[in-house]
């Protein structure tokens, strides 16, 4: 009887943390983090700030979960396309255009990943131990990229380097993509990704 009321206690709680992880990635995605508050994600959750309280000690808490989620959201696209690659390059190609294809299919979950840059050009962060597992749950998404790279014969600088810089270029086109800039070019950021890999890949296997 008593494990049977703990078990149903942790399902209703688990339930509400749910709750409140879905309107907070609502409101996140409309208001940013610094445009944010614990009354508006509970006003919106149906909860009153003191309930969130119970489960997040901060909007910065809850934040971190929200993105932690996406990442792991992205690490399992990249994950999917690479085990469906056969080759080396295959594998580095799946894994560079996985990851861009999840950010242009998921704008918010882009817009997450990005808010060091809500108000301005500054450093900022979660707290040190939540940017250290974030930071790592999105180089465990891009760490097919180096591996592949390592397998067509780049050293490990060169290959992390690669991953660096698909990372750079796939947010560059994501930016034009998701705020409509890449029109004035006449061009598609998709197509524009693929002959950036492509391109790289070459370079890997002519070397």
């Amino acid at each position: 009887m008593v494990e049977k009321r703990q078990s149903r206690r942790a399902a209703v709680s688990g339930h509400k943390r749910e709750l409140i992880l879905d309107a907070a990635k609502q409101v996140f995605a409309a208001e940013g983090l610094e445009g944010a508050s614990l009354r508006a994600i509970a006003v919106h959750a149906g909860y009153t700030p003191a309930a969130l309280y119970f489960h997040f000690d901060s909007k910065e808490a809850i934040y971190a979960e929200v993105l932690k989620a996406s990442l792991a959201s992205l690490g399992a696209a990249v994950d999917q396309a690479v085990a469906q690659a056969r080759t080396s390059a295959q594998r580095l190609k799946a894994a560079a255009m996985a990851f861009f294809r999840f950010y242009a299919d998921n704008p918010r979950d882009l817009d997450l990943g990005f808010y060091l840059f809500r108000g301005g050009m500054k450093p900022a962060g979660l707290g040190h131990e939540r940017d250290e597992v974030l930071n790592a749950a999105l180089e465990s998404a891009l760490r097919p990229i180096s591996e592949a790279a390592s397998e067509l014969g780049a050293s490990r600088q060169k290959a992390n380097l690669l991953m660096v810089d698909c990372f750079a270029h796939a947010t560059g086109l994501l930016l034009l993509l998701h705020t409509g800039r890449i029109r004035m070019f006449g061009a598609s950021a998709s197509d524009l990704m693929e002959a950036y890999v492509k391109d790289r890949i070459a370079h890997l296997t002519e070397a």
